[in-house]
């Protein structure tokens, strides 16, 4: 019995590997990495009660906290191999509420309304894009490169506008102010479905032994962050958010090394 157990094992793990990229999906519900993704979906839940309720920096402060939730539980469960088909369903719904309407309901309250009907217009473009990013993402999730994603991670989207608002947080009101969160709010969405290539950082190896100076560069990120959080992580958003489309540009203009075919 136990020798039939180790074959079949071994059976499971070469078609695993054999397959390639993606990961065996088991059926059933394992407790961390789905109580991870509960608590991403609290926070997202939280910064659209803060976002309604006029409190932005808390509700800005709620969609970074349900970054780190969410960058966590599908690492957890890859370490853990506790991947299943109801913690992608439940992490995509999660990421919804969190990245695709929280920051939408922020970026309106904040100032975007002040512009109307083209206010609106910005934030459900960057909801509904949201919504279309994941699920073109559930699609080509078997069959994409893992190591890039196709189209700007809605994490980062979200922390581009929640970002901006906590950065402005502080700003008297103005029109120019309204336009510019609006302009951010929908080119952050129309990233979301665009082709641009961003890493994925999945290959980063989490368990893997690393030079001391990654640990000390780690440690030197969490002090540049603590100089100014909403500045520095609104900086880090657009570097991220806005790399694709500039390498792209660039390799367009003739710069840059040629990609081969």
């Amino acid at each position: 019995m136990t020798k039939k157990s180790a074959v079949e094992e071994k059976i499971v793990e070469l078609k695993s590997s054999a397959s390639g990229e993606s990961p065996v999906r088991r059926k059933g519900i394992y407790l961390l990495p789905n109580l991870l993704t509960t608590g991403a979906l609290f926070a997202g839940f939280y910064a659209v009660l803060s976002g309604s309720s006029g409190k932005y920096e808390l509700a800005a402060i709620a969609i970074f906290t349900a970054m780190v939730f969410d960058g966590l539980d599908g690492r957890v469960a890859r370490m853990t191999n506790t991947q299943s088909a109801f913690g992608v369903q439940y992490d995509s719904l999660s990421d919804m509420v969190s990245f695709g309407v929280a920051p939408a309901v922020v970026a309106y309250g904040w100032g975007v309304s002040d512009l109307g009907t083209l206010g609106l217009a910005a934030a459900f473009v960057y909801a509904s894009c949201g919504a279309l990013r994941l699920a073109r993402f559930n699609v080509q999730a078997e069959s994409s490169d893992s190591k890039v994603f196709t189209g700007l991670p809605s994490p980062a989207a979200a922390a581009l506008v929640a970002g901006f608002v906590w950065s402005t947080y502080s700003l008297e009101p103005s029109v120019g102010l309204s336009v510019l969160g609006a302009i951010l709010t929908a080119v952050a969405g129309l990233l979301m479905v665009s082709n641009f290539k961003y890493p994925s950082f999945k290959e980063i190896d989490m368990r893997g032994k690393v030079p001391f100076f990654v640990i000390l560069a780690v440690a030197m990120l969490f002090v540049v962050i603590t100089i100014d959080p909403p500045r520095i992580l609104f900086a880090m958003a657009m570097v991220f958010s806005f790399s694709a489309p500039v390498i792209w540009l660039a390799k367009r203009l003739g710069f840059g090394l040629p990609t081969k075919d």
